[in-house]
């Protein structure tokens, strides 16, 4: 394990002693690293990952079906619904091609996962190791 990122996570906790994905992000870039291994550290500490910048977890008890807080969108632009479609793996939308559209149709991440939800795609391969 690198405890520089270890550190830089501790630094980084909310006052749940949780680490939100954005924060995460943020120590990956500090320190130079794949968000990968910032997720994989924070697992190696106990440390749990909360408030998904697409809205898939970590929002409240999965187990009363809080954890997401994305729904499906009213309707999805055919843009939008093309640059889904046509980015997908295996069926599925990575989170970082979720990222990436995001940012190439200047629109927030989360809409990105609103529009896969009403689209019934489902999104994979969190860049943290979450999912």
């Amino acid at each position: 394990m690198d405890e520089r990122i270890a550190e830089a996570i501790r630094r980084h906790l909310d006052q749940e002693g949780m680490l939100s994905c954005a924060a995460a992000f943020r120590v990956a870039e500090e320190l130079g690293v794949k968000p990968l291994e910032v997720g994989r550290t924070a697992d190696e500490i106990g440390v749990k990952l909360n408030r998904c910048q697409l809205g898939l977890f970590g929002y409240g008890p999965k187990a009363e079906g809080r954890h997401k807080i994305v729904r499906p969108a009213e309707s999805v632009s055919p843009e939008l619904a093309q640059a889904i479609r046509d980015s997908l793996s295996e069926g599925h939308l990575t989170c970082r091609t979720a990222w990436d559209i995001a940012a190439v149709l200047g629109i927030p991440k989360m809409d990105v996962a609103a529009a896969a939800e009403r689209l019934e795609i489902r999104i994979t391969r969190c860049q943290l190791g979450a999912f």
